[in-house]
């Protein structure tokens, strides 16, 4: 009898555009079971005993999409492809010389075909206007250099079912913020970029006082100056101060510009920093495409999500319920698999490979939350919503963290582990004390173990499970993406919970009030629930705010404030406007003016 997997057309068609794979000269996977057999074997493969006991236990996971690996994962392992199994890195210190700058666009080139995104902080840039050394010319800026790598990704990743992505990041103090932040205000312009500004706490509290703030650059030379750690560096260096603007005027031009445009980002990155595992040897200014991966210099980001409404038991039902033994049971061997992932996989730089297998950061978060809290009648934005989800993460947070012991114990811990300062680490002493002892003694294999990443595509390719830890976006809609040939086929789409809930009970005219889609949440209960989480993950965690179109600049700007006060590491707002567009609506029309960067042909998850 043939299994059918699919439950959807567009997730047929996903796995046969992204991630199906026909050898050379050889026949194409005829199911997606195939394709997790070949996955499975692959990332055995660095398994020094037991493999194929191993590569059973991985394909039980993969089965019926219970376990969903970063597309890299699903697309090269175990082919002859020269792809690499990390979706992002962040990319290394670019030096403010146009050999410098040149070398960085060849080596994002390098790996945006070889499968990768990549981050970039740009603030080592000298600013526009400024006289450069030896030449005696003028600086164009940071922006202007952005555009050169716009333009190479789009060329880089021109055909076919995928196109790049990329982040940029500019320190709040750079003195050019402002034509960082308008950057992306006008539509087309560096569309293969999101951008994020670097806010530390001093600005935030600058602008809650109504301070000036210093715009300013490291470099020699007379007048005013302060003392800045700057991009690259650990001590304070000074700069010189090139002008001075209103905290609160700088932070209200940010947050118009994201009231317009949905960009910038905020990267917060004081508590990026407090947070990080490995405080002790790392300063992060950059992030991943999406986010949820803040990274240094040539750090990689390796992930994979449990999807969580196959955990779900009795959906709907008086006794719908989350199994928790059997999600506690599936992280020892997600853990594994990542952290194989890290031995199985290329690299397109030497550098990348040294950072990866130096500190073995892993990213395990989760998909299908919104829906799993449908299915047991939970609403998303309630306190039982919140304390639900924190409580599915905390079990997998811990079941985690004893695995990774568990295979330092079997196989050592990761390089640069130093046992008193990771153990001084905020986040490592929220642990629990048994797993803080166990750390103690045996080590660690990987610095960092959990992350939520936004996983469109994959989500849609387990039948439309709501993305992440986001709400429901809609119970129906339509959904605009690239088949291979570059040209956009358009998709019905109904949620993977509305859909079982159907199956039961017909097209009703009411649903239960646990159905509650991304428009009809507060951007407070948005947030809410990311600072719920955020405690418990070790990474970060890639979120959407979603506000109402005639959301006011007030309300809006609150959000961000709202979300530095709670300490998350970074926030994204969208406001549906014409600039940034939509792929994923509630009603059928046109192709998209153009991609949007966390969209599923980026293949950032």
């Amino acid at each position: 009898m043939t299994r059918h997997y699919f439950q959807t057309r567009l997730a047929e068609h996903i796995w046969r555009s992204k991630y199906r794979y026909h050898p050379p000269g050889g026949h194409a996977e005829k199911t997606i079971g195939d394709t997790w057999r070949r996955v499975a074997a692959a990332v055995a493969a660095p398994e020094t005993s037991d493999r194929q006991a191993r590569a059973r236990e991985f394909e039980s996971l993969l089965d019926d999409f219970r376990f969903l690996p970063a597309g890299r994962i699903l697309a090269g392992a175990g082919t002859a492809w020269h792809r690499t199994l990390f979706n992002c890195f962040v990319m290394g210190v670019i030096e403010d010389s146009l050999d410098s700058i040149f070398e960085h666009v060849k080596q994002g080139a390098i790996t945006m075909q070889w499968g990768g995104g990549v981050g970039y902080d740009f603030s080592t840039l000298r600013p526009a206007g400024h006289r450069t050394d030896h030449v005696g010319g003028i600086a164009s800026g940071p922006v202007s250099f952005m555009r050169v790598w716009d333009a190479m990704c789009a060329t880089v990743l021109s055909t076919g079912a995928r196109r790049g992505a990329m982040m940029g990041t500019l320190r709040c103090d750079h003195p050019d913020i402002l034509a960082f932040v308008d950057a992306k205000r006008e539509a087309g312009v560096l569309t293969n970029f999101n951008v994020s500004v670097q806010v530390p706490d001093e600005f935030m509290l600058a602008v809650e006082h109504d301070d000036d703030w210093p715009l300013c650059f490291p470099e020699d030379g007379g007048g005013e100056s302060v003392q800045r750690i700057w991009t690259g560096g650990t001590e304070p260096v000074p700069c010189r101060v090139q002008g001075r603007i209103a905290a609160r005027e700088l932070w209200r031009h940010i947050m118009n510009a994201a009231w317009e445009s949905a960009e910038p980002g905020v990267l917060f990155t004081d508590a990026v920093n407090r947070e990080n595992n490995l405080h002790y040897r790392e300063r992060i200014t950059a992030t991943n495409p999406c986010g949820e991966i803040p990274l240094p210099p040539y750090g990689a980001c390796n992930l994979g999500s449990l999807n969580l409404t196959r955990f779900v038991r009795d959906a709907f039902g008086r006794g719908a319920a989350l199994d928790a033994d059997a999600l506690r049971d599936a992280v020892p061997v997600a853990v594994r698999f990542l952290d194989n992932v890290i031995d199985a996989s290329r690299f397109p730089l030497a550098a990348q490979q040294e950072q990866a297998r130096a500190t073995r950061r892993v990213g395990l978060g989760v998909t299908g939350l919104g829906d799993a809290l449908a299915m047991l009648g939970i609403a998303y934005d309630s306190d039982a919503g919140r304390d639900r989800a924190r409580e599915w993460l905390t079990i997998i947070r811990d079941a985690a963290y004893r695995a990774s012991v568990g295979l330092a114990r079997e196989k050592g811990a990761f390089p640069c582990y130093e046992r008193e300062p990771y153990l001084d680490g905020p986040y490592v002493q929220r642990l629990p004390a048994d797993i803080r002892d166990a750390i103690a003694e045996h080590g660690i294999r990987n610095s960092h173990l959990l992350a939520i990443a936004p996983t469109g595509t994959i989500s849609l390719l387990a039948g439309n499970v709501s993305s992440g830890i986001e709400p429901v976006f809609a119970l129906e809609g339509h959904r605009q993406v690239l088949d291979e040939s570059g040209d956009y086929r358009n998709f019905d789409v109904t949620d993977y919970a509305y859909a079982h809930w159907r199956e039961h009970h017909g097209r009703p005219q009411s649903v239960p009030d646990s159905f509650r889609c991304s428009r009809d949440i507060a951007p407070r209960e948005h947030l809410a629930m990311q600072a719920a989480l955020q405690g418990v993950v070790d990474n970060a965690i890639s979120k959407t705010i979603n506000v109402p179109e005639d959301c006011s600049r007030a309300d809006f700007e609150e959000v961000y404030t709202r979300a530095w006060q709670l300490g998350l590491k970074g926030c994204t707002v969208f406001r549906p406007n014409p600039v940034r567009g939509a792929v994923l609506s509630t009603e059928a029309g046109r192709p998209p003016d153009r991609v949007l960067c966390c969209d599923i042909e980026r293949e950032a998850d």
